[in-house]
């Protein structure tokens, strides 16, 4: 049938494992997930133009697929919830499990260190007492 969902093509949970191939959501090149946590330091767009990325991490960065990353500009930093579809699952072990545990609880660790210190810059600063 075809609205049966292909075991390998299932979105579960983060991280997919490196080698996956995946196509983002409005995407129309497949990506292969190369890298996790991307935090990018240069100029970076997107399919609008150029977009602020200053101290924003990213769940993946991959390159076209099949063509792979052929200048170091070419990587794509995207986030789990932008993946429309597994095309390919790659090898997946219990290492890489492990990892993905890993990196979850980390960016959970992020998140709240990321609010605490928003909250902290929202609190109005005390005035001494003279």
């Amino acid at each position: 049938m075809e609205n049966e969902i292909k075991e390998e093509n299932k979105i579960d949970n983060k991280f997919l494992p490196i080698g996956s191939v995946v196509l983002l959501k409005g995407g129309k090149r497949e990506l292969m997930i190369i890298s996790y946590c991307i935090i990018p330091n240069g100029d970076a767009y997107d399919k609008n133009g150029k977009v602020d990325v200053k101290d924003k991490m990213f769940d993946y960065g991959g390159c076209v697929y099949p063509e792979g990353m052929i200048t170091s500009d070419q990587l794509f930093a995207f986030n789990h919830d932008q993946i429309e579809k597994v095309c390919f699952k790659g090898y997946e072990t219990e290492k890489q499990k492990e990892i993905s545990k890993i990196l979850i609880g980390g960016l959970e660790e992020r998140e709240k260190r990321l609010e605490a210190e928003k909250q902290e810059e929202e609190k109005p600063e005390e005035q001494p007492n003279n």
